[in-house]
Formats: C-alpha cells, sequence, structure tokens
C-alpha cells in the first residue's frame, strides 16, 4: 500500500509594514500624522520635527515618529497619542526652561512638557539628556513632564538626565516627573527604562495626581556624592501604587552607616502620601530598598535585597502594612519601625544585623509570623530612637 501525502498549500501574506491605526473620538477617525527628520524612513512623512506634527494635531490624533533623531524639546497641550518607531530618538540640544515646577515655583527644562489636557500617551520613544547643556542648578532637568495633565507612558528609554560633574549635587535631574496643582493628574507609568537620572527616576507628586507606577526597570547611577537619589518617588500627598517594577544602584556614597548618614537613597520612598500600595517589587543595592513615612501603606510581596549601610524597609508612620516581603542583607535592620499601629506580618528576612527595629515609644504594633534566619540580633524592642534623612524631590 502506497503512502499518500497530501499537500495543503497556504497562502502567505507578506506584511510589509503596519500602519498605525488612529483614535477614534466621537465617533470619528481621525488620520495619522507621519514625522520623519530626513524623509528617508518614511518619504511620505508630512512633517520633520514632532512639535509641528502636534502644532498640526486634533484631539484624539496619532502621530508616528519614524526613525530618527529629533534634536527638540516638544510641549503638548491637546489630547493626542505619540507612538515612536524602533529607532525615533528624541535628544534635545541646549535645553531651556519650558514650565514652572507646581510646588517649587522654580522653572523647568523639560524634553517633553505635557499640560493641561488629558489622553496624552507616549509610546516607544528613546529620550536623551546628554545634550541638555544646562549650565545652572536653577533649572530643574527632566525628561517627559506631566502638569496637570492625564494619560499613558509606555514603552519607553528615558536615560541620561544628569547635569555636568560640577553639578552633580543639584536637587535636579529626573527621568520622568507628574505633578498636579488644582487639577487632576492622572497617568500610568508601564514598562518603561529609566537609568542614569540624578536625583529621581520616576516621581508622582502632589495632591491631585494619581499615579499607576508598574513594570518599570529603574537604574541609579550607583553611589555617588552628588544628589541622593530615588529611584521611584510617591509624595506630598499624591495616591497610587508601585507594582512590579526592578529599582536598583540608588546610592549616597556619604552615608557609611546609620550613625553617619547625612542623607540618604532609597529604592522606593513614599513621603507624606497615605494610603499608597507598593507590591511584588525587586528592590536591590539601595540604602533604603523601600522608604515610608506616611500611613496606611501597603508594602506585600516584594524582594527587596542588599541594602547599603541601612536597611531593607524603613517605616516612619502609622498603620502601615509590611507582608510577606522576601529581604535579603541589609547592612542595618530589614525591617525598622518607628510609629504606631504597624504591622509586620509573614516576612522571611536573612542576613541582616538586626532582623526588625522597633524604636521605643512606638505602640500598637504587630509583629507576628516573621521568619529570620542567618541574622545577629533577630529583634530589638524597645530600641533607641534613630535619625534618618530621607531626601523627596519636590
Amino acid at each position: 500500500m502506497k503512502n499518500t501525502v497530501l499537500f495543503i498549500v497556504l497562502p502567505v501574506l507578506f506584511l510589509l509594514r503596519i500602519p498605525l491605526v488612529s483614535f477614534a473620538q466621537d465617533g470619528d477617525q481621525k488620520p495619522n500624522l507621519v514625522v520623519d527628520d530626513d524623509k528617508v524612513q518614511c518619504p511620505a512623512a508630512g512633517f520633520t520635527t514632532i512639535q509641528s506634527a502636534v502644532n498640526a494635531a486634533r484631539p484624539g490624533d496619532v502621530i508616528r515618529v519614524c526613525p530618527g533623531t529629533y534634536n527638540e524639546q516638544v510641549v503638548i497641550s491637546k489630547s493626542v497619542h505619540i507612538h515612536g518607531d524602533d529607532g525615533a530618538v528624541v535628544i534635545p540640544t541646549g535645553m531651556t526652561p519650558n514650565a514652572i515646577s507646581i510646588p517649587s515655583g522654580n522653572s523647568v527644562a523639560a524634553a517633553i512638557l505635557v499640560q493641561n489636557t488629558e489622553r496624552v500617551t507616549l509610546e516607544g520613544l528613546i529620550i536623551d539628556g546628554s545634550h541638555n547643556n544646562v549650565t545652572t542648578c536653577s533649572a530643574d532637568l527632566s525628561g517627559i513632564l506631566y502638569q496637570n495633565a492625564s494619560g499613558a507612558i509606555r514603552h519607553n528609554a528615558i536615560r541620561h538626565f544628569r547635569l555636568s560633574a560640577a553639578l552633580s549635587g543639584c536637587q535636579s535631574g529626573e527621568g520622568i516627573v507628574i505633578q498636579a496643582g488644582g487639577e487632576a493628574s492622572t497617568v500610568t507609568v508601564n514598562a518603561n527604562s529609566v537609568w542614569d537620572y540624578q536625583k529621581n527616576g520616576i516621581t508622582g507628586d502632589e495632591s491631585g495626581t494619581q499615579v499607576n507606577i508598574d513594570r518599570n526597570a529603574v537604574t541609579g547611577i550607583g553611589a555617588t556624592s552628588g544628589a541622593a537619589q530615588n529611584g521611584i518617588q510617591v509624595g506630598f500627598g499624591a495616591r497610587g501604587a508601585v507594582t512590579n517594577n526592578s529599582i536598583t544602584d540608588n546610592v549616597y556614597a556619604p552615608c557609611v552607616t546609620a550613625a553617619q548618614c547625612p542623607a540618604n537613597a532609597t529604592g522606593i520612598l513614599i513621603f507624606q502620601s497615605d494610603g499608597v500600595e507598593v507590591e511584588s517589587n525587586s528592590v536591590g543595592t539601595n540604602q533604603i530598598g523601600v522608604a515610608v513615612a506616611a500611613d496606611s501603606v501597603k508594602v506585600d510581596a516584594n524582594t527587596i535585597f542588599n541594602s547599603v549601610a541601612l536597611d531593607g524597609v524603613f517605616l516612619m508612620g502609622n498603620d502601615n502594612q509590611v507582608r510577606t516581603n522576601q529581604i535579603l542583607h541589609s547592612d542595618e535592620a530589614g525591617v525598622f519601625v518607628q510609629g504606631n499601629g504597624n504591622r509586620i506580618v509573614g516576612n522571611e528576612i536573612t542576613d541582616t544585623v538586626v532582623g526588625i527595629f522597633k524604636v521605643s515609644g512606638s505602640t500598637g504594633n504587630t509583629l507576628a509570623n516573621n521568619l529570620i534566619h542567618a541574622t545577629l540580633i533577630p529583634v530589638i524592642d524597645p530600641a533607641p530612637i534613630r535619625t534618618i534623612n530621607l531626601a523627596p524631590m519636590r
């Protein structure tokens, strides 16, 4: 009996280019706008700068940014979706102030500024501050700044937002900043790479700001005697969640012990912002892994490792929860507690000087079901008051 082989020939579709589909608003399909700096990759592009496309856009338009180098600061005050192709690099040359910081009133030079609008998405861009040429501390340097604006920041690379070495001590140089002042700023910050910043990687500040910071990689510059860095900061009344991020290498070199620490760097800093959730992050090689100076914050299911000079988790506040975290190697405490009504439950702490350090005068705290291994002193309760100098950006 002969074997019969049946060949089924399927049509093959060759997809040469995937066009972007624009958002619909009020039932109308909006046209795409295409930007190409030299019209080589996208010869039919209608614009050679991102700003000119933004100026021409109608609310709801999608702006496609083709591969190229865009030496410009961009200001956005309408609802648009900016999508960068691979190789689309925004690298402003000679950055100048284009905004005023809401809390401080200081000038800000932002590579991309989104103000007083909603539904603005930035996606797929490389945003590079290496040619910023800012020569003083008086203008804060930022990669992306949302002010009284809402939307999404996703799948971008934000890098090199630092001043010159002579200005390394300036409290300037942030990857992403979200601020509100009288209006709401609700922003999702998702799956971005943020690195080589001077002060903060991702910041959500001020009452009215709501942030969902999820699945980002935030990498500090390592041990520095310049500005004390914070990987992710939620502060001064902002609300939201910090989840599934990787935060590393925020270390202030002059802080060598708990007793000799003029300021400190943190992986995640929650400062005067109650009710924030910090969950399922990987936080390593920072001065403090997770620092909380607030109330009713949940620090759950994080992996926190190699806290240089200080603590895995630092709590200064009331009614916070630290639960089911894995804390591996802290030069001081696995968990530091100063405040009332906090719950430290079900954590696994390995290789610290002190497992849990609870400050004298703190009352109503629950310490239960924590597993402490390879640690010199499992628990100090009560412990003497210890000064910690957090360094939030504002």
